[in-house]
Order: structure tokens, then C-alpha cells, then sequence
């Protein structure tokens, strides 16, 4: 059986400065979706995310299928706008905002449907990963989204709820209602979520990850190599998975079974997932292996030039350098 399929087919990027603005920079752009490749089922809305270059959640939108997005009040720094269908994410663009001044900065995203295999490509859409829902509930999944871009939660979570309690088949609801609850530290019944999530589909990666990570947090590093070992056998291109996996495992004190997976989140993803050359570096110095410490420490700072840390980072590395 075909399945369909969101793949990026081109991300570019106009930035810009124009007039300056009250209140911080506004970091805009239109999402333009080729849909002559391709027939069926395809997607009325996309979730827009901004995450911070630490991986936080800062907003979240909802637009139309061709629409534009709108961020305001952005800082300097950088971030990762991500594209969202269902949960899935389909698509991630860096973008670094530097203006003495407050402006404008435009960052346009291109996508296209196309078949894939199959067995799925990583990174776009699956067609068994989407669920149909009603108007009325795709409308409150909507407003859903919009309360949650706002960070109005406990509003979110109530919409989520008016669904689940009527259709608690919805798995990506159950989803979006466990990281509602998860950004409000409410780590049992975000987890509580996330097992609803995967028992209506068991093999839903962005449910298994989000799991993964909750337990992790909630230190259960055993639960979290279980979630996330069944995320990287689903989708073994997943930076995201790999690093999670990786960093379970290091927890765990299994260097050895950590250093694949978080090496392999840095080849997919080598600036998003800078993250893990912090944690090699951990190892290899609690290893006494202080000369491969200080190269992870410097290829990270190659990655993250303004890290708070920078000055710290750089003596260590000047100290225990390989000459």
C-alpha cells in the first residue's frame, strides 16, 4: 500500500531589515506547499513551532496550507522553526536573529507532496501517522493549537479534553494534551497521555520520543531507553531520537552503548543537535580522556559561538587540547 508523504523540497530564506517595530523583532515568513506532485489526502493546516537554540518550546501557530506565519517579541539568538503536520515534524530551518535594533527578519519555508516508499522515508509524513477527526473536533484541535502557540495550557488542555472524552481514539490529541501537560510539570498525566497515545497507536514516533523524553526527566532512564528504542527502530534518521537514546543511556552509565547514537544525532542533525558534543564531552572527561573532551567541547563551540559558557569551555580546552 502507497502512503503519502510531506518531504522539504526546497527551504530558503529572505531576511531582511525593514521598518523597526515596538516590542522585539518579528520573525515572519510564508509556508508555500506544492501539491502538483502528488494526489490524496493532504493537509488543511500546518503547526508552525519556534524553539529556542537550548530546544525550548517558545510558540506555536497555526496556519493554512499556503499561509504565513507570524512570531513577535523574538530576541536576539537563534532558533529552529519547525513544521508540524499531525505531530510529525516535516520540516526544520535555523535561523539567527542579530539586530542592534528592533526589525523584521522573513524566513519562507517550501514544501511539496510527493509518494515515498512503502516503508517510509524519515522525516516526512506518513499517511498511517494522521487521523481524521470530525470538523468540530479538528476545529477545537485547532484552537487547541492556537491556545497552546500563546501558552494559554490550562485553555489548551481543556479543548484537548472536550475531544479525548468524546473520541479518546485521537492519538495525536493525546499527544498534543501530554506536552501541554509536560510544559506545566504535570509529568504523570503528560505520561499518562503519551501511553493512551501509543495504545491507540502503538507505533507512533512522535509519541515514543516525547515519552522517551518526559522519563528522562522524570529520571526513569530504563522506561526511557525502552520508549526510544522502539522511536529509532521506527525512524532511525530521527536526530531527535538518537540524541534522547544516547543521552538514557549515558545516564545509565553505558558510555559505550551512548556514544553511537548521540554521534549519529550530530550526523543528522549537526547543528540542532550540538547539544550532544556537551555530553560526549562529559563522558570522555569523567574517562579521563580529557584531550577527546576538549574536541567535543571545540567542535561545540564551533556550533554554539555565544554559548554563555564560552570563556569556561575555552580554558578547558586550551588546557587539555591534544598538541
Amino acid at each position: 500500500m502507497k502512503r503519502l508523504g510531506l518531504s522539504v523540497l526546497l527551504i530558503f530564506a529572505l531576511v531582511g531589515s525593514l521598518k523597526a517595530q515596538a516590542g522585539g523583532h518579528t520573525l515572519f515568513g510564508d509556508v508555500r506547499v506544492d501539491e502538483t506532485q502528488a494526489g490524496g489526502l493532504k493537509p488543511l493546516s500546518l503547526h508552525i513551532l519556534l524553539y529556542s537554540e537550548s530546544g525550548n518550546l517558545l510558540f506555536r501557530q497555526t496556519v493554512a496550507s499556503n499561509g504565513r506565519y507570524r512570531f513577535v517579541d523574538v530576541h536576539n539568538g537563534r532558533y529552529d522553526i519547525v513544521v508540524e503536520v499531525e505531530g510529525i515534524e516535516v520540516a526544520r530551518v535555523r535561523v539567527s536573529v542579530n539586530s542592534p535594533f528592533k526589525t523584521d527578519i522573513r524566513q519562507d519555508i517550501e514544501l511539496g507532496w510527493r509518494q515515498v516508499s512503502e516503508r517510509g522515508q524519515p522525516g516526512v509524513l506518513s499517511v498511517g501517522d494522521t487521523y481524521s477527526r470530525s470538523v468540530e473536533h479538528e476545529a477545537l484541535f485547532n484552537k487547541a493549537a492556537k491556545a497552546s502557540e500563546k501558552k494559554h495550557y490550562d485553555e489548551a488542555i481543556r479543548l484537548l479534553k472536550k475531544i479525548l472524552d468524546s473520541d479518546p481514539g485521537d492519538f495525536p490529541a493525546w499527544v498534543e494534551f501530554g506536552t501541554a501537560c509536560f510544559i506545566q510539570k504535570n509529568f504523570e498525566e503528560a505520561e499518562n497521555a503519551y501511553l493512551h497515545a501509543l495504545k491507540s497507536h502503538p507505533n507512533y514516533p512522535l509519541a515514543l520520543i516525547s515519552l522517551g523524553r518526559l522519563r528522562i526527566v522524570r529520571k526513569n532512564f530504563d522506561g526511557a531507553v525502552e520508549a526510544l528504542s522502539q522511536a529509532v527502530k521506527l525512524q532511525p534518521m530521527s536526530a531527535q531520537a538518537n540524541y534522547f537514546l544516547g543521552n538514557a543511556y549515558l545516564q545509565l552509565k553505558l558510555g559505550s552503548k551512548a556514544v553511537p547514537y548521540l554521534n549519529e544525532a550530530l550526523r543528522l542533525d549537526p547543528v540542532g543537535m550540538a547539544d550532544a558534543h556537551l555530553l560526549l564531552a562529559a563522558l570522555y572527561n569523567a574517562k579521563e580522556m580529557k584531550d577527546k573532551a576538549a574536541a567535543e567541547y571545540e567542535m561545540y563551540l564551533k556550533k554554539r559561538p555565544d554559548s554563555p559558557d564560552k570563556k569556561m569551555l575555552k580554558s578547558y580546552i586550551a588546557a587539555h587540547r591534544k598538541t
